[in-house]
């Protein structure tokens, strides 16, 4: 009986760092999008992976601005930050992990900021 539980409780811990290990190489793909009247918006994204976090950021002088990225590991996903400048007008930001429910916020007015993160 008791080497019965053994190997039931041993193959239970097999299952389990089977369903991690899947989980950590699977490849998901996030999108980050800014949409709006806003000019000049600057946009600093983030991607969580296997090597931590890596960080870019750029100015979009018109919107609708969309970028894609792929990325793998256990915590996967991404987060968006938007940034208006002095002339104001509104922007929204939209993270989006593998086709899945946008996580969305949105800045409005002169040097007016919104965040947005998925995973």
């Amino acid at each position: 009986m008791l080497l019965v539980l053994v190997l039931l409780v041993a193959g239970g811990c097999v299952a389990v760092i089977a369903g991690i290990s899947h989980e950590v190489s699977k490849t998901v793909e996030v999108e980050y999008a800014v949409t709006g009247n806003a000019r000049n918006v600057t946009i600093a994204y983030s991607v969580w992976n296997d090597d931590g976090i890596s960080s870019r950021s750029e100015t979009a002088k018109t919107l609708p601005w969309r970028k894609v990225v792929k990325t793998k590991g256990f915590m996967k996903g991404g987060s968006l930050l938007i940034s208006l400048s002095g002339s104001g007008g509104t922007a929204t930001c939209s993270v989006t992990v593998d086709h899945g429910t946008p996580k969305t916020s949105t800045a409005s007015g002169p040097s007016a900021a919104a965040t947005c993160s998925g995973f």
